[in-house]
């Protein structure tokens, strides 16, 4: 059974993106990147929302992520090699290989998922994810935390919940990033 993983890079005061929509500021350096490269090579599928595909398709569609420093390249082979399902109305057709289109976002159908596949799952974007959230679907997250205050933007958490969670991991980085890896309770 796999584990369906919440990850994201967020502001110190938990959005992932600032009032503009920007998320320069959660750029991660190279001893960051190698770090999420070890936790993404278990993610067998990626569950993304249109808007967080589109961002994340250049680690395919871009040819000079693939040819950048050793660390960039590991991390586009490591996306590469995922099944990708995006929960799109709008998107007719995939951008990446191993990519397949779902109109609408249902919870039993991510359950069965978990049930069958022998890896974990991951999902991104803070919309997308706010529907596995709701829906207690979660099994762990994965949080980078950058010592930025952004002042507003796109909250990592959908508002309105409650979730008892049990800490399992923390890595503190060089450039003041810290892991957090939770576990739903």
């Amino acid at each position: 059974m796999g584990r369906l993983i919440y990850s994201g890079i967020m502001s110190l005061d938990g959005y992932t993106t600032d009032r503009d929509g920007e998320f320069d500021w959660s750029a991660p350096d190279e001893e960051v990147h190698a770090f999420i490269n070890d936790l993404e090579r278990p993610i067998g599928t990626y569950l993304y929302g249109r808007r967080m595909y589109e961002t994340v398709a250049v680690w395919e569609t871009d040819p000079s992520l693939a040819e950048g420093p050793p660390v960039m390249r590991d991390f586009a082979q490591i996306w590469q090699a995922a099944e990708k399902i995006v929960y799109s109305g709008t998107l007719l057709e995939p951008l990446t290989k191993r990519t397949r289109i779902e109109r609408t976002f249902e919870p039993d159908t991510v359950r069965e998922l978990k049930e069958r596949t022998g890896h974990d799952i991951e999902i991104g974007g803070p919309e997308l994810a706010a529907h596995a959230v709701r829906a207690g679907l979660v099994d762990e997250y994965h949080l980078f935390l950058n010592p930025v205050v952004v002042g507003g933007g796109k909250p990592y958490l959908p508002s309105g919940m409650h979730r008892e969670l049990e800490l399992l991991d923390q890595h503190r980085f060089a450039n003041g990033v810290v892991f957090l890896r939770y576990r739903q309770t």
